[in-house]
């Protein structure tokens, strides 16, 4: 029943969903009154990481530790959920072409895929200027498209927004410092798909017989 096979669907669809959020920018005013465009750095890893470097000391002595520069950027993917509202007909595969090759898969098995961003900052107006580069593209939904197999070439992917979180993180009690995170909660509606297998016995052309009885005669239409 189970055969080995490799589709990088997953892959594909959290690389592309980490595309998306890879160019921010932020313009920081400095102290002889010119501006420096930062471009926020990206990583894929979970908020516990960054905030476990903040709060505890490194491993290389019990007094030093290695503070994350910020504004930090990070994603990663938190659910996989079944979705039934778009569940497809199983009983029909689906069939596509490359280079004169035909090739044939199962219907793909639609999935909700929850994915997390986290923007830290130092203060709270770099956040909020992260905030504004994000939430005018998602109303509610951003689309992007992906190539997954030699069938499902242009595969429609929604990502909406559910949800925007702003909090923030101390070091110690209030007096200490502080870091703003804003946490985003996004709903990619993609799909499993199918082992992709070279294609036998397709049926290219049929013949279909009618027949209609006009006056008590019976007549047989056929339609190619």
């Amino acid at each position: 029943m189970f055969t080995h096979f490799k589709n990088d669907s997953i892959r594909k669809l959290v690389i592309a969903v980490g595309t998306l959020f890879n160019n921010i920018k932020i313009v920081r005013l400095k102290k002889d009154s010119t501006t420096q465009e930062i471009t926020i750095p990206l990583t894929y890893a979970p908020k516990e990481k960054y905030i476990k470097r903040l709060t505890q000391a490194s491993s290389i002595s019990d007094r030093t530790r290695i503070q994350i520069d910020v504004p930090q950027m990070a994603f990663e993917l938190t659910d996989v959920v079944y979705d039934p509202t778009r569940k497809l007909n199983k009983m029909f595969d689906k069939y596509g072409s490359t280079g004169g090759v035909s090739y044939s898969s199962k219907m793909e098995v639609p999935y909700n895929f929850v994915f997390s961003l986290y923007a830290y900052t130092r203060n709270i107006d770099e956040n909020l200027e992260i905030m504004e580069q994000i939430l005018p593209y998602f109303s509610p939904e951003f689309v992007v498209s992906l190539n997954i197999t030699d069938i499902h070439k242009k595969v429609d992917v929604p990502i909406v927004l559910n949800k925007t979180i702003l909090t923030q993180e101390y070091e110690g009690d209030f007096s200490s410092r502080r870091m703003i995170l804003s946490t985003y909660q996004f709903t990619a509606k993609s799909y499993i798909f199918n082992r992709v297998k070279a294609a036998t016995n397709i049926t290219k052309e049929f013949d279909l017989s009618l027949f209609e009885t006009l006056g008590g005669i019976t007549y047989d239409i056929d339609v190619e």
